[in-house]
């Protein structure tokens, strides 16, 4: 039960990547992610797009799971049609990750999803996307700010219990909640910020509309690393030498 728990973050596969010599395709993960999850005291494991059937096996595996931030959700996944600035599917990545927030909220390992990863925790509960709002990305590949509020009484509350400044960058929004998740945080415009499963719900669980891994505030990740703690299973016994 000792040692840092282990926080598997899902990443980007990008095609022609270029590094030194070399043009191929990578898997990517913004190196602000295992940093944070370093910082709050957990091991980060990369987990590149896969087999949606291995889902339940790879977080098995793991103490907590964290859905990155990346490209729009595909809104047929939330039986819609693409809007005018909605960008292009990311259909192997959006059937992963969909399968390993399923997974984890199946085995009740605990999940934090960022940006991208809140919209999937939502889709997958039955919600659906805002496809377009102005006023949280002002500048093309530049982090903003604005501060988001928490709502007394909720999760999210606990860990951050003050109105605060966060890190942003996202062009859509939560629209209808998924089944059993409740609001958690706002901001000033009424865009949701943070979702959870409602009061006795679920295990650990939490969705961030922002992009701690930007920030200098670890307190979101540290409770996540927590829970792992809390709730990690015992590791195997280790094999017998059947000749001694």
């Amino acid at each position: 039960m000792g040692g840092r728990p282990l926080i598997g973050v899902s990443t980007y596969l990008e095609p022609g990547v270029r590094w030194g010599v070399w043009e191929l395709e990578a898997a990517l993960l913004p190196a602000g992610y295992p940093r944070l999850v370093r910082r709050a005291g957990g091991i980060a494991a990369m987990l590149p797009p896969d087999d949606p059937e291995h889902a339940a096996a790879t977080v098995a595996r793991l103490d907590a799971l964290v859905v990155a931030g990346g490209p729009d959700v595909d809104p047929a996944r939330y039986g819609a049609a693409p809007g005018p600035r909605t960008g292009p599917p990311a259909r192997a990545r959006d059937a992963w990750e969909l399968a390993l927030v399923r997974a984890a909220l199946e085995a009740y390992v605990p999940l934090l999803g960022v940006c991208r990863g809140m919209h999937l925790l939502n889709v997958a509960l039955g919600g659906t996307l805002v496809q377009h709002i102005e006023g949280h990305a002002d500048v093309v590949g530049v982090f903003g700010g604005h501060p988001v509020t928490p709502v007394p009484g909720t999760r999210y509350a606990g860990i951050v219990p003050e109105e605060m400044s966060v890190p942003t960058y996202h062009h859509q929004a939560v629209d209808r909640l998924g089944v059993g998740l409740v609001a958690s945080a706002y901001a000033a415009d009424g865009t949701v910020e943070a979702v959870e499963p409602a009061a006795g719900g679920g295990g650990w669980v939490l969705g961030v509309q922002w992009h701690p891994e930007m920030g200098e505030d670890t307190r979101v990740m540290r409770a996540l690393v927590d829970a792992a703690r809390r709730t990690r299973r015992p590791a195997p016994p280790a094999p017998t030498d059947a000749l001694a």
